[in-house]
C-alpha cells in the first residue's frame, strides 16, 4: 500500500485512471484521498479528465477545501464533496464521485440499489439518497457549497454509499484501492439490477447476512489485490501511466521544456 507521499501521488492516479478505464467515470467525476501524512488534509486532482490524471497532478486541500497553496490551475467545483466527507468520517481515506450510467435509472426514479450478486455487497443493501433539491431548492446539481457537501456527508452517514438524485454517487473506502473496488463493483450490480428489473419486477438479492459476509471478500480473501492488479494491468494495456507520461503531467513543466527546447531556427550561410 502507500506509505510514502510519491507512492500516494502514483496509486491516487492510476486510480482515477481505473475507474475511467472500467467505465464508472467519463470526463466528469473524481477521486481523492486522504493525505498519507496528515489525516486534516486531501489529494484531489486539478481539474481534468479522470482518465488523464497523473502524479503531478495533485493539488492539497484541507478539509475546508481549501488549497494549501495556491495551484495555478484550475480546480474542481465539487470537491467539497470530498472535504466534507473526510471531516465527517474519520476512517473513510478515499472518496470517489461519479456518474456511471449504469445508477442513472436508479437515480431518475429513486429505485433502491440491492445487491444481486456477491460483489456487490460492497454498495450496502438500499443505501441512503440524498436530494439536494430538499434542502436547496433549484439549483444547478452541482455540489460547490460547504453547507451542500456537508448535507451529502450526512446522508452517507455510516455508509459507504450515497446515491445523488438526478446526478450521480458518491463513493467513500477505508483505502484507495478498497475505494475503486467498492465504485466498480457496485456499478457492476446497477447495471445488473436495471438488466433484471426489464425481465420482471422481482429480484432475488442477497440476504443481510450473505451482504454482510459477502462484503468482507475485498477484505479477508485476495480479491482486492487480485482486482487491482486486472485493472492496473487493462489501464497499462489502454496506454496507462508511463515515466514519460508522468513527465508530461505539468503544465507549468511543459512550458519550462517548451522554452529550453523551442523551434531551432537553421540559418542559412551566405555565399
Amino acid at each position: 500500500m502507500a506509505n510514502t507521499l510519491l507512492e500516494a501521488r502514483r496509486e491516487l492516479a492510476l486510480a482515477n485512471r481505473i475507474v475511467a478505464n472500467e467505465g464508472v467515470i467519463d470526463a466528469f467525476g473524481h477521486v481523492s484521498m486522504r493525505h498519507p501524512d496528515n489525516p486534516k488534509r486531501y489529494l484531489l486532482s486539478r481539474s481534468r479528465a479522470p482518465e488523464l490524471v497523473t502524479p503531478d497532478d495533485f493539488i492539497e486541500y484541507d478539509l475546508d477545501s481549501q488549497p494549501a497553496r495556491d495551484p495555478g490551475v484550475g480546480q474542481y467545483s465539487e470537491r467539497v464533496i470530498h472535504g466534507e466527507i473526510y471531516k465527517a468520517r474519520p476512517e473513510v481515506n478515499s472518496v470517489c464521485h461519479h456518474h456511471c450510467p449504469a445508477f442513472m435509472p436508479l437515480l431518475a426514479n429513486g429505485t433502491d440499489y440491492m445487491p444481486i450478486f456477491h460483489l456487490g455487497a460492497v454498495g450496502g443493501i438500499r443505501p441512503p439518497f440524498w436530494d439536494q433539491r430538499d434542502e436547496f431548492g433549484d439549483t444547478n446539481m452541482l455540489v460547490i457549497k460547504p453547507e451542500e457537501g456537508a448535507s451529502l456527508a450526512r446522508a452517507l452517514g455510516k455508509h459507504w454509499m450515497v446515491l445523488m438524485m438526478r446526478h450521480g454517487v458518491t463513493v467513500a473506502g477505508t483505502s484507495v484501492r478498497d475505494c475503486v473496488f467498492r465504485s466498480v463493483y457496485s456499478a457492476r450490480n446497477a447495471a445488473y439490477q436495471v438488466m433484471a428489473l426489464t425481465i420482471g419486477s422481482e429480484i432475488a438479492m442477497l440476504s443481510p447476512g450473505e451482504a454482510m459476509l459477502a462484503g468482507q471478500i475485498s477484505s479477508k480473501t485476495t480479491g482486492l489485490m487480485r482486482s487491482w492488479e486486472y485493472w492496473s494491468m487493462r489501464v497499462a494495456k489502454a496506454g496507462g501511466l508511463s515515466a514519460a507520461t508522468e513527465r508530461k503531467s505539468s503544465p507549468k513543466k511543459r512550458s519550462a521544456a517548451a522554452k529550453r527546447s523551442g523551434p531551432k531556427r537553421i540559418r542559412k550561410k551566405r555565399r
